[in-house]
């Protein structure tokens, strides 16, 4: 089905949407760079390549998901690049049960979980004044391929209905603004916050990392990364990388 912009509420001269791109993300980089004002979206009914964190592939079926990249231009330091990928996950979460009604998890840094299984991934990147943020969302997927590396959802197989993708775009947009104001005006703590309270994975919650190294969460720093208390003894911050829960 065509996305129908004038279906979500936006201004259509913000929303930049394409039936096929390589990425969202590389073409709201061409934008930012070329001077576009903040709220700027990309979107596209199918992408054929795709970012994920870490080089990672983002599956992109056509016609089935969100994939959209925001220019944001906000007073953050780049160092806070971090806390920016919480309050997107914050976002996206929000936007997802005003659409659709079903509660999310987060895990840090950048992954919102249906019952376990992943229906959203971010990618943040700071280029010149402007962040490039990409957010897919899984919405009207039915199957995912086997390649993909983690047990996937969305939010057709998580509520039993078709999703409106124009709908989640436009409560996506006012999430996005409503999760940086309280990064801007109420800090970094504020978000520290909401991420934790939101989150099964930032406390108490027994994982590995990278396949290597495992303990139990202990909270967040004061910049946005993961307290690991670590099996063999001590405390470590995890600065990136996979985390991954443990069966208990």
């Amino acid at each position: 089905m065509l996305f129908d912009i004038q279906k979500t509420g936006l201004d259509p001269e913000c929303v930049h949407w394409f039936p096929s791109i390589d990425s969202t993300m590389h073409e709201a980089v061409r934008l930012a760079n070329a001077g576009a004002p903040t709220g700027t979206i990309v979107g596209a009914d199918e992408q054929t390549h795709g970012l994920g964190r870490q080089g990672h592939s983002w599956h992109s079926e056509k016609d089935a998901g969100l994939y959209v990249s925001f220019v944001l231009r906000i007073p953050v330091a780049g160092t806070d690049l971090p806390v920016v990928t919480l309050a997107l996950g914050l976002a996206a979460a929000d936007a997802i049960i005003k659409t659709a009604g079903v509660a999310c998890d987060l895990k840090w840094p950048n992954d919102v979980l249906i019952n376990g299984r992943k229906c959203c991934g971010i990618l943040t990147q700071l280029h010149g004044t402007a962040i490039v943020a990409g957010i897919g969302i899984n919405v009207n997927h039915s199957k995912f391929p086997e390649q993909v590396g983690q047990p996937a959802t969305s939010l057709l197989l998580a509520s039993g209905r078709e999703q409106s993708r124009e709908e989640l775009l436009g409560h996506l947009a006012a999430a996005v603004d409503g999760f940086t104001g309280i990064l801007v005006q109420d800090g970094k703590a504020a978000i520290l916050r909401l991420f934790e309270h939101a989150s099964s994975y930032v406390r108490g919650r027994r994982v590995v990392v990278e396949d290597s190294m495992t303990g139990t969460t202990a909270g967040l720093d004061s910049n946005g990364f993961l307290v690991l208390r670590k099996d063999e003894g001590g405390e470590t911050l995890v600065l990136a990388g996979g985390v991954r829960a443990l069966e208990d």
